[in-house]
């Protein structure tokens, strides 16, 4: 094992000089950020910042409101594309890529090779979305490899279920929008020529999200499909179903369990997308919603995937508890999102309203997986740090970046801009403030002031944002030359319950360690209250460790100060200071070394 850091960038997003943001602006208005805007400089900067894996989403073509027909490409219908650049989770094209982030839309395909080799040459590993549960309401590949149909262009839309059709049906009823959306019309209220013929679809299909109206609702998932895998509408499944003994076996058995099944088309067409850009030189894929996927699916799909690339990198959502183990140890997936009990108790937490006491409970909950539990604390699905519906401080997210980042071994992920406090603040169109936008032509005002006009040196950042990117650069580089990370964990928490005292619910420590190295964590959640303490290492750890009555030299390698652990009679004890937002990175001894 070996400790992996993710850089999620919005795409095009990432390279977007323009600052105008205009609410719904066009994208000659507000701009947009190409595959070129990736340069070696900012490459090598992401690099720098301690990053393995860089998640460009956004890549596969997806409706937008542009006009691409010198390009051979049909326009969407605004009333089935959210915001104007479009949700980048409506894919009308998995064989291309958007033409929004190419200079030659014509040759947007090659444009992103060449920043997949960029990419690679700088030293990282490539990962794209696949959106498995649904597409585009209208899909069509110009781009389709030889004997590759569209989706639904084989179906038979006249029932609402067969195994091979791949979306769903309402026979003889005509797709109606929701009504919200005379309130909250397409566009802001844009007299758009687009929409002077209404959008029509017969029969209609089942929504992105399950549902089986003819007229979903507005919060329903509107703008796309949803794709059958051989499910069948009361439930039941329609396909093999693996043993449960495999639950306990690799992928090359997944791999040969399959060989001789009879799957369903939709299975197929997602297997052949997966190992076109596999074979492209993609290195993993991110995959949306995966639990509303049957497990089978992915048995299937990330067996064939790991035999063709056995280092593919494969991270999913899925935020039911209950279904982690069967997606990873059945459904083979590396990493699942790690949301609903890390991410969302720490963000509790810098809210002032969560006890750090739950830390603890989780990691014990999830140490037989915790490897497979991705971290984070920002992406573009949540609030931004820094927005005030969240922490409204990007300072209170270093303790628990601290934490997130060091708690496991499972890879640690964090969204461009982060780095730099984004807030999220602005009045986008469809996307509101305190989230990035991700259906709107904007621009990212922090994260700009980092790019300096395509310097990417920080040349605009103030003193504070500064500050900021170069903990979170110390921290992930750190993390990434500490072998202790992928060692066993040591909870400190409970030994010094009593000596938190009146701070439990803000105060946290434990460790790690292996062979080799010995680390403690300590982190202050408060930004007011501070505490000074004797941090208790427990007896069962010092004889753990083999330390011997005496003092050992510690260092905070995050903040290059000294300490000393102080062991009598099996017991050891650290004079520990924890200022309000603390963080603290004690390595026993000097080994775990910043080399950047």
């Amino acid at each position: 094992m070996k400790k992996n850091n993710i850089y999620q960038v919005f795409t095009r997003l990432f390279g977007n000089t323009n600052s105008t943001n205009v609410p719904w602006g066009t994208i000659e208005q507000n701009g947009v950020g190409k595959f070129s805007g990736f340069t070696d400089k900012a490459l090598s900067e992401i690099k720098d910042l301690g990053i393995t894996h860089i998640w460009y989403t956004g890549v596969p073509h997806h409706a937008v409101i542009n006009d691409y027909t010198e390009s051979g490409i049909e326009n969407d219908h605004p009333s089935v594309v959210k915001g104007r650049a479009g949700s980048p989770y409506a894919v009308k094209d998995y064989y291309s890529v958007n033409p929004d982030l190419a200079d030659d839309p014509s040759q947007r395909n090659q444009e992103f090779l060449a920043l997949i080799q960029r990419t690679h040459n700088a030293g990282m590993k490539v990962i794209i979305d696949i959106v498995p549960n649904h597409v585009a309401r209208v899909y069509k590949g110009l781009n389709n490899p030889q004997g590759v149909s569209d989706f639904g262009a084989n179906d038979d839309t006249s029932v609402e279920y067969h195994r091979d059709n791949n979306f769903y049906y309402i026979p003889k009823q005509t797709f109606s929008l929701p009504d919200e959306l005379t309130k909250a019309p397409p566009l802001g209220g844009e007299q758009h020529p687009d929409l002077t013929q209404p959008y029509q679809e017969f029969p209609a299909k089942w929504t992105g999200n399950g549902s089986r109206l003819a007229k979903p609702n507005f919060d329903d998932w509107y703008e796309t499909v949803k794709v059958n895998y051989g499910v069948k509408p009361d439930g039941s499944k329609d396909f093999a179903q693996l043993p449960p003994e495999f639950r306990h076996k690799g992928h090359a058995e997944h791999f040969e369990f399959w060989q001789n099944k009879s799957v369903p088309d939709s299975w197929i067409k997602f297997r052949d997308i997966a190992l076109y850009w596999t074979k492209l030189g993609v290195d993993g894929f991110r995959y949306d919603m995966a639990e509303m996927v049957p497990v089978e699916f992915w048995s299937y799909m990330n067996s064939w995937i790991k035999h063709e690339n056995p280092d593919a990198f494969l991270m999913a959502e899925v935020y039911q508890p209950e279904l982690y183990r069967d997606y990873i140890q059945l459904g083979k997936m590396d990493y699942l999102y790690d949301k609903v009990d890390l991410y969302d108790s720490l963000k509790t937490i810098m809210q002032g309203h969560g006890s750090t006491r739950e830390i603890g409970r989780i990691q014990h909950q999830l140490a037989d997986i915790e490897h497979h539990m991705l971290h984070f604390l920002d992406n573009h699905d949540e609030q931004r740090i820094a927005s005030p519906e969240f922490a409204g401080s990007a300072e209170k997210g270093k303790p628990a970046m601290l934490i997130s980042a060091c708690l496991s071994s499972a890879p640690t992920m964090i969204y461009f801009g982060q780095e730099v406090g984004e807030p999220g603040a602005e009045m986008a169109g469809f996307g509101q403030p305190s989230r990035t936008s991700i259906f709107d032509y904007i621009g990212v005002p922090h994260h700009q002031r980092w790019m300096n006009h395509g310097k990417f040196d920080g040349g605009l950042l103030s003193e504070s944002e500064k500050s900021l990117r170069e903990f979170y650069k110390k921290l992930l580089n750190l993390t990434l030359n500490c072998s202790t990370l992928t060692g066993h964990y040591h909870d400190l928490y409970a030994a010094n319950f009593d000596n938190f005292a009146d701070m439990q619910d803000q105060l946290f420590a434990f460790a790690r360690s292996d062979e080799k190295q010995k680390l403690i964590i300590a982190a202050n959640f408060s930004d007011t209250q501070s505490k000074t303490l004797e941090l208790i290492i427990p007896d069962e750890l010092i004889q753990t460790w083999q330390l011997a009555d005496g003092e050992y030299p510690l260092t905070d390698e995050l903040n290059n100060t000294q300490y000393r652990l102080k062991v009598r009679d099996n017991t050891g004890t650290i004079a520990l200071d924890f200022p309000p937002l603390a963080t603290r990175w004690l390595t026993l001894p000097l080994v775990c070394s910043e080399e950047y």
